[in-house]
């Protein structure tokens, strides 16, 4: 299981919030990224799920609405993806400007929003009487958070990174990173085995056998298939609904599924 260590770990999710950060990175990016260089233009990526009917449906909310919310119902991702939409375009030209390649830009741009989706659920929001939220503001936050993402993550060469943005929008990627630390180990490992690196029943059993653990093709079939029943089980419905195109007033309904990549 060697190839699960290279999966980035969570970054560090100190609570920033005071604007002069924000305003001396954005001072950083635009005089000292590009030396002696017009600075590169940017092409926002289209988010598809910003038009769904469940994301426009709480839209109308404001910022710290939107918090409460996704910490009054972690099981309901689409406070989550409506702040994602909303703030997508800032990160995306934060990280655009300072990443050496497309590919690299988008593998941190989803970092970062992990980072975010994590550092929400921390958050105290009861208000000004907690230390260090009198002025909270959460655009402010986003723009520090993806500093700090940006200053702290090293990124592997293109050539190892295999995460598409066009396959997996990051807040798809988070709800399943989610969902795969609630299966089983072994169901955990042979899913991303055969999903992401689209290894065979028997070359998975060959591994394991080689790794000391005896598991036949057939059990590793069976673990997948009950890995992916399960992934998706843990996935909420309307995050099923909004990237998997799942009828949400029908939780029984199978719908394929294809793990986006991690690495």
């Amino acid at each position: 299981m060697h190839f699960l260590a290279r999966i980035p770990q969570r970054l560090s999710t100190p609570v920033f919030d005071r604007m002069p950060t924000a305003i001396r990175y954005i001072k950083v990016i635009a005089k000292d990224s590009l030396p002696r260089r017009v600075a590169k233009a940017v092409r926002i990526p289209n988010f598809p799920e910003s038009n769904h009917p469940l994301v426009k449906s709480v839209s109308h909310h404001s910022d710290q609405q939107l918090l409460t919310l996704c910490q009054r119902y972690p099981d309901e991702g689409k406070y989550f993806t409506a702040i994602f939409c909303r703030y997508s375009p800032i990160v995306f030209t934060l990280i655009g400007h300072s990443a050496r390649s497309p590919v690299q830009a988008d593998y941190l741009f989803a970092i970062t929003w992990r980072q975010i989706f994590h550092a929400i659920g921390e958050l105290d929001l009861r208000g000004p009487s907690v230390p260090g939220m009198e002025n909270f503001n959460l655009q402010n936050w986003i723009i520090n958070m993806t500093a700090l993402c940006i200053n702290q993550a090293e990124l592997p060469p293109v050539e190892s990174i295999h995460y598409s943005l066009q396959e997996a929008s990051p807040p798809l990627w988070c709800y399943v990173q989610q969902a795969l630390d609630l299966l089983p180990p072994i169901e955990r490992l042979v899913t991303l085995m055969t999903q992401t690196f689209h290894w065979s029943e028997a070359r998975i059993s060959a591994y394991l056998q080689a790794e000391g653990e005896s598991f036949s093709p057939d059990q590793i079939k069976n673990a997948i298939q009950t890995g992916c029943q399960r992934l998706q089980a843990f996935l909420p419905a309307d995050i099923r609904a909004i990237y998997l195109g799942q009828d949400i007033s029908n939780l029984e309904q199978e719908s394929e599924f294809d793990l986006p990549s991690f690495l």
